[in-house]
């Protein structure tokens, strides 16, 4: 099912036993345990040189935290899905091949294919979408992309990581037909339709079994039914056991260098608890990627032509601007010549482009809604206000901040000396500063100027666990020893800040900033990592006036475009939402501005669905997702009508009141899918409630005529028409719905989609075929797939809920 074996890849596989062959058991093992956080180690006697890996999914960062070697920051996950583009995907997957080329990279961590199970999901913006259909198609593209380029992907995170809360340790209970038609079902379309080199096995437990440790997940279906032949690396730090771990088929535990593989392998297997045969097996798997990739001696690669190369900066734009989501519009886009704008919000002029946690990179430029739109209106046409700042939390010390790491030995002596982009010291490993050693380093000083934006009070903050001083201008504000909340591995990276220190500043004046952290690593760590934050807030004006001030300046304008947004406080890796409401007093701004200005456009940008209870009192309201570093110039194409927002819905948007799953807390370290089947927009159709926005929908610039469907065996021919007054891309979504009502399945479900162009007056087909498991469930009985006879309707539109045409077919 994973594809047919060729002479090459035969060739391949005959190089890799003769390596295996040449290998000692001490080798074996080895080979299996990282040698640190991102790499594999080398092996020169079978002409084995490290295997690196990188986080992605939307730039490829490389082994260091660092903005020296930039990155190409692509649109979210999320925002990439919204384009329902498989070839699109393809194309970021080419790109960001090229970037890990350039970074010496070999295997890409990513595309994450988790569903948007719950709204709350806090990491979703780097996921595709509650549908298993699209996020299947769209990751297979993704993958087929980067595998084009010559680097391996691993599909992550397999499989139940539909939240953070708990990620570590929750169990999952969940139906093995839920199992099948919606969490597993993306993993198997990515590796029938892209076969994928590598999956990452997640931290959580599956009915009872943590993910690292799942023989009949891994072995039987994932290799065995499937015929996945890739290598499976542990999600980071998620391997617990050796001989479970080996045993449940993991290849590789990441990162090194202790993990529970490497000389606890090799004595488990001199002791009896493994076989030799089964060490072997997992070797094989990642000598078989080495040799894939191009760097196990002896192989050729399976790409020995490059693809051509990309413009990266050009892709992200297009990327964002196909992936906007013009969800409502009355008119007021696009912006009317020559007419003048209020752009208002703090997230137009700090632009938060991509998400946090492990998906984040350092883009060498981020252009801003208020650059791009300032670039895009003639002179004089553009004002701008704060109104409303969503960051009501400290957040990485970022603007105005020129800093650098000083580290320093036990007796104070500077041993070396690092760049510094941000607040934000992240080193993992080996990745540190040149003449820096783990046994040598004591202390790391995050040391610089900050010229404020603006006069008052401004707050500063330490995220991160131990012995901290933070000094100001001159003045020592805190000397002391910072503890976590909670036992997690992560909390340097994920917690919160902590306030510590509020001096008076003047805007314009540079005043010397400094925060010290004595190093110290817990002697049963299995990666040494130093992490931690220097943190800040601007002076907090008082909220009332920033919205007077907004509401002034939108009166005066022909259109107000406001800007919302979350913060990496809302939406981030390591924890969940709370609830779906805008940080800060930016609904309020919203209702404020709007009352003014009947032509108000809000773009959201936010990386997953928000509340938005003022929808219906503007104009417009556009979703940018998190756009990726070009965001900015793509949003002043699509709002003065250069480019039309291509994107649809890849999730429902709704309220949390409303949405029919939620719940993403354990109870006791349980957490049960007791939904099963339904989830998205199979369940808000289930309990008849009515979102704001339904899955599938977008507008663009233009109108489209739905003039008939036509079906022959499972093809698919819709005829479409453009029925507008200029050029525009449709997305043709297909969906099957039993005719005989069956409360055991969705009254619907995305069978298929095609994308078309045409000009005004055109008429175009689209041609989908819908593949064989559409029209299967899968029997729990039986443990097999049942394909389920009868009558069914095939219903084309623009969305879930907006069915144009329809026609029958019998199967």
């Amino acid at each position: 099912m994973a594809g047919t074996r060729t002479q090459a890849d035969a060739a391949r596989e005959a190089v890799v036993e003769a390596a295996l062959a040449r290998l000692d058991l001490d080798a074996k093992a080895r080979l299996l345990s990282g040698q640190d956080t991102w790499t594999l180690p080398a092996l020169p006697e079978i002409g084995l040189p490290s295997l690196v890996m990188s986080d992605g999914p939307i730039g490829v960062r490389g082994v260091h935290w660092t903005a020296d070697d930039p990155s190409v920051a692509l649109p979210s996950p999320t925002a990439l899905a919204a384009t329902w583009d498989p070839g699109l995907a393809r194309r970021a997957g080419v790109l960001l091949a090229q970037e890990a080329r350039r970074k010496g990279v070999h295997v890409l961590l990513a595309p994450t294919v988790n569903l948007h199970r719950s709204p709350l999901g806090g990491r979703h913006f780097e996921a595709y979408s509650e549908d298993p259909y699209l996020t299947g198609t769209i990751g297979a593209g993704y993958v087929n992309g980067v595998q084009s380029g010559g680097v391996g992907t691993t599909v992550k995170h397999f499989v139940a990581n539909d939240a953070e809360t708990e990620r570590f340790t929750v169990n999952n209970t969940v139906s093995e037909r839920a199992l099948r038609e919606l969490y597993l079902a993306p993993f198997e379309i990515i590796v029938e339709n892209a076969h994928p080199w590598g999956i990452m096995t997640a931290y959580n437990t599956v009915n009872g079994t943590t993910m690292t440790e799942h023989h009949h997940l891994v072995n039987e279906v994932l290799r065995g039914e499937w015929g996945f032949d890739g290598y499976n690396v542990s999600d980071w730090m998620a391997a617990r056991d050796t001989v479970a771990a080996i045993e449940g088929g993991l290849d590789v535990a990441m990162p090194g260098p202790q993990t529970v593989y490497g000389e606890a392998l090799a004595r488990a297997v001199r002791d009896g608890e493994v076989t030799e045969a089964k060490v072997d097996e997992a070797v094989r798997n990642v000598l078989r990627i080495a040799a894939r990739v191009g760097i196990l001696e002896g192989a050729e690669p399976v790409v020995t032509e490059l693809p051509e190369a990309v413009d990266g900066a050009g892709l992200a734009g297009e990327i964002a601007r196909r992936s906007f989501v013009l969800v409502r519009n009355e008119g007021a886009l696009p912006l009317r010549p020559n007419g003048s704008v209020a752009l208002i919000g703090a997230a137009a002029r700090d632009a938060r482009v991509l998400g946090g946690g492990s998906a984040t990179v350092f883009p060498d430029r981020i252009v801003s809604p208020l650059e791009g739109l300032t670039a895009a209106l003639p002179e004089g046409a553009l004002t701008y206000a704060v109104g409303a700042d969503p960051n009501t939390e400290l957040g990485v010390a970022d603007k105005g901040f020129e800093l650098r790491a000083v580290c320093r030995d036990a007796q104070g002596n500077v041993i070396g000396t690092g760049s510094a982009p941000n607040g934000q010291i992240q080193w993992m490993g080996d990745d540190l500063p040149e003449g820096v050693t783990h046994d040598t380093l004591h202390t790391v000083e995050l040391t610089g100027t900050f010229t404020p934006r603006a006069t008052g009070p401004h707050t500063f903050g330490i995220k991160g666990i131990g012995a901290f001083e933070l000094t100001i201008d001159g003045t020592t504000y805190y000397d002391d020893v910072q503890r976590p909340a909670k036992e997690d591995p992560f909390a340097a990276f994920f917690g919160a800040p902590v306030p510590r220190a509020q001096p008076e500043l003047t805007a314009g004046e540079p005043v010397e900033v400094s925060l010290s952290h004595v190093v110290e690593f817990p002697e049963d760590t299995p990666m040494k990592v130093i992490g931690f934050m220097l943190a800040h807030q601007e002076p907090q004006r008082d909220p009332d006036e920033l919205i007077a001030e907004a509401v002034e300046a939108a009166r005066d304008a022909d259109t107000a475009v406001v800007v919302v947004a979350t913060t990496d406080r809302v939406e981030s890796e390591g924890f969940d939402r709370k609830d779906l409401t805008l940080p800060g007093r930016q609904d309020d701004l919203v209702r404020a501005v709007a009352a003014v200005n009947p032509n108000t456009v809000v773009v959201v940008n936010s990386g997953s669905p928000v509340e938005l209870p003022w929808r219906e009192d503007v104009a417009a309201v556009l979703l940018s997702w998190f756009p990726g570093q070009e965001g900015g110039a793509a949003l002043a194409d699509v709002l003065t009508g250069a480019h039309e927002p291509g994107g649809r819905l890849p999730t429902t948007w709704g309220s949390l009141t409303d949405a029919p799953v939620s719940r993403v807390v354990p109870t006791d370290g349980e957490l049960p899918y007791t939904e099963g089947v339904f989830i998205g927009y199979r369940a808000w159709e289930k309990e008849g409630r009515v979102p704001s926005y339904p899955f599938g929908h977008g507008l663009g610039y233009t109108d489209w005529t739905y003039e008939s469907a036509e079906a022959e065996g499972t093809t698919v021919t819709v005829r479409v028409r453009n029925s507008g007054e200029r050029a525009g891309r449709e997305v043709v979504q297909v969906y099957l719905a039993p005719t005989e009502a069956d409360a055991d399945r969705p009254a619907r479900w995305l069978a298929g989609f095609a994308g078309v162009e045409a000009g005004p007056g055109e008429t175009v087909e689209a041609v989908v075929g819908l593949p064989r498991r559409a029209f299967e469930i899968w029997d729990e009985k039986a443990s097999s797939w049942t394909f389920v006879k009868g009558s069914y309707e095939i219903q084309v539109g623009r969305s879930i809920a907006d069915r144009r045409v329809a026609t029958t077919i019998n199967v």
